[in-house]
């Protein structure tokens, strides 16, 4: 892992900005006056997916995937000016948020201006024409870095925005090689010190796949090596595998595990319930009680949390990537004095630094532990809501439960699980 990373990465919380679907108006400046609302729900870190103009040739719905880019170093004009997010940038930090943006390395527009202008930094057929090797991503066409100079050019955007911006969500970065996200860092840091690199890595089964066809896929622990946070895509099949009944819960647990051994010491997972690729929390899991647990365990959970701009109100509905199709605010249930707590529990530090385990109890139960030295922090969660009593290493007491600010009572080596999350500190025993 990038051997700088600070385990606090752990007790932060990202939201995800998609500005053409946040409001009606899909500007800047209508996200600036979101602000201060999102700054009290409890977030630490704004990550806007990509900001840049969007490619016109191969385009996909009305107005395109923001994953198309047409010109790397502009901002989409219907959001605004450059000055504009600058502005709002500032006004971030003013609030004492970081920003990071979207960086879509991978590939372009097929109408980018890279495109036009660099056609040799581009991967081609057999036939000479632009290609990508996804084939599904048939609005897109992929780079070439063979090609010394697109790396030259792509750190100096990155050092370029690095200006302004505290860090990169850098999409598919698996796909892209190693060696020139290790350069990029090295030189965005130089502009940014401490500037956060996010990844989206991906499904090992999607890694397999594409070795399979020759092409670059970095695994977690490649990309931990440049990256100070990734995706936990790697157990994001089991969370699913799991809500559609085709494995048991403790194959989930299982998996959760797993990543304590794997991972370097102070590894930092993007913990989600949902993002713009993944159905919403709140459609895949329609029961209210259950959601609650969910989105506790979100929040216990070792690594940084992100949630999707609308989870907040529990919207059911994903916003589509290709056409206008803004945020519905009063779909759902209103969860922000649930996350406000949560955020409160996000500081503890024994969610900083721990030992950190996951069984999976019969009811469809979590209890999860974090320990260090003399103290632990217990956390229940029930994920199908149901009550029932738990067994947990703990003295017998009294202790508040951080989950809603109520109580848990000990007795007898058990709690009772209510139904709802159930978090407490108590000694070691």
């Amino acid at each position: 892992m990038a051997r700088n990373t600070p385990k606090s990465c752990r007790n932060q919380v990202m939201y995800s900005i998609f500005v053409r679907n946040h409001s009606r108006e899909g500007t800047f400046e209508a996200v600036h006056r979101d602000l201060e609302r999102i700054r009290a729900l409890g977030a630490d870190i704004l990550w806007f997916m990509p900001i840049h103009p969007i490619g016109r040739r191969e385009r996909k719905g009305s107005v395109g995937s923001p994953y198309a880019i047409a010109d790397y170093r502009a901002v989409n004009p219907d959001y605004g000016t450059v000055e504009d997010f600058r502005r709002l940038v500032e006004d971030i930090h003013r609030l004492g948020m970081r920003c990071i943006i979207d960086v879509v390395y991978n590939h372009t527009a097929p109408d980018s201006w890279l495109a036009q202008h660099h056609p040799e930094w581009f991967y081609h057929r057999a036939d000479g024409s632009f290609g990508n090797h996804i084939g599904e991503w048939t609005d897109i066409i992929d780079l070439d870095y063979t090609n010394p100079g697109l790396w030259d050019y792509q750190i100096e955007t990155l050092r370029y925005w690095a200006s302004m911006v505290d860090g990169f969500r850098c999409d598919v970065a698996p796909l892209v090689p190693l060696d020139f996200w290790l350069r990029a860092r090295a030189e965005v840091e130089t502009v940014r010190p401490g500037c956060l690199w996010l990844s989206e890595s991906v499904e090992p089964e999607f890694i397999c796949a594409a070795r399979e066809q020759g092409i670059t896929a970095l695994s977690d622990s490649e990309i931990y090596q440049a990256f100070d946070v990734c995706y936990d895509h790697d157990v994001y099949p089991f969370y699913w595998d799991y809500l559609e009944g085709k494995i048991p819960l403790s194959r989930y647990a299982e998996a959760l595990n797993l990543q304590e051994a794997l991972y370097p010491e102070n590894y930092v997972k993007l913990r989600f319930l949902e993002n713009h690729d993944r159905l919403r929390a709140a459609a895949v899991i329609p029961n209210e009680a259950a959601l609650d647990n969910w989105t506790a365990f979100l929040y216990f959970q070792k690594g940084m949390t992100l949630l999707y701009g609308g989870q907040e109100r529990s919207c059911p509905h994903l916003p589509r990537l290709f056409e206008r199709d803004p945020i519905d605010w009063s779909a759902g249930p209103d969860r922000t004095e649930q996350l406000r707590r949560l955020y409160q529990l996000k500081q503890h530090p024994l969610l900083t630094d721990s030992a950190y385990r996951v069984e999976a109890l019969s009811g469809d139960i979590l209890r999860a532990v974090h320990r260090r030295g003399e103290r632990q922090l217990t956390g229940i969660f029930s994920l199908r809501g149901a009550f029932g009593p738990v067994e947990v290493e703990a003295p017998d007491g009294v202790y508040p439960n951080l989950a809603d600010g109520g109580s848990v009572e000990v007795r007898f080596g058990r709690v009772s699980c209510p139904g709802r999350p159930v978090i407490f500190e108590s000694p070691r025993l």
